[in-house]
């Protein structure tokens, strides 16, 4: 695939958020910025400068663009630490590790932990290496929260990477179905819930609520 033609990793964790909101952003190209977006957007700071730094267990490589054809994504890592591990047949690989900085807290709906692991299938595609865990770091907590990449968390980013592809590919915009985080949405006055929405949670938001919930 061209690269003009992936979903961007980002847009999956606005699609389980809200499907309108991706729609905005990824098909009407919308945009705008509130307090929680910039203060994302300085969490985001240092580790947006691509680089690399060694070390003789970790390797870490900030900003590392990532892409996998199979569901159609692409973007960039925020950081990806290569862990030195010794095979049982005494070879030496290094295992990526993908590490993505949020603003907050842990949230409950696992919008980032699907973001998080779909990093984690592009690199898989690249390097021909499984990744079976990575980790997320919460601005608010200052601490990281280690996911493990299950065959249910697997299976959400594919499902999510598909119903992405079916709205961008036929440019839909789904009406807007007002919810308690729309008053914390930097796209809340472009969106108009109140005006264009349908009754609250009736809209294909909640198939991913449904979704198993069983990743970390």
């Amino acid at each position: 695939m061209e690269v003009d033609d992936l979903l961007p990793l980002s847009g999956l964790q606005h699609l389980i958020f809200c499907e309108r909101q991706f729609a905005l952003i990824h098909v009407e190209q919308l945009w705008a910025e509130n307090a929680l977006t910039i203060s994302g957007g300085q969490l985001h700071e240092r580790v947006d400068v691509p680089g690399v730094t060694s070390g003789a267990a970790v390797r870490t490589a900030r900003a590392l663009p990532l892409r996998s054809d199979r569901p159609g994504l692409g973007g960039k890592a925020d950081v990806v630490e290569f862990h030195r591990e010794k095979m049982g047949d005494g070879w030496i690989v290094w295992r990526p590790f993908p590490v993505e900085y949020k603003r907050g807290r842990p949230k409950t709906r696992g919008a980032d932990e699907v973001q998080l692991c779909a990093q984690a299938l592009c690199l898989e595609d690249m390097l021909g290496l499984d990744v079976p865990r990575g980790a997320l770091f919460y601005g608010e907590t200052r601490r990281r929260k280690e996911v493990e990449f299950t065959p249910s968390l697997r299976s959400r980013v594919e499902a999510a990477a598909l119903r992405g592809r079916e709205l961008f590919d036929a440019r839909i915009t789904p009406r807007a179905a007002r919810h308690k985080g729309c008053d914390r949405c930097s796209l809340l006055d472009l969106c108009l819930p109140g005006v264009t929405g349908a009754p609250p949670e009736t809209t294909a938001r909640t198939r991913y609520a449904e979704l198993p919930e069983d990743a970390p």
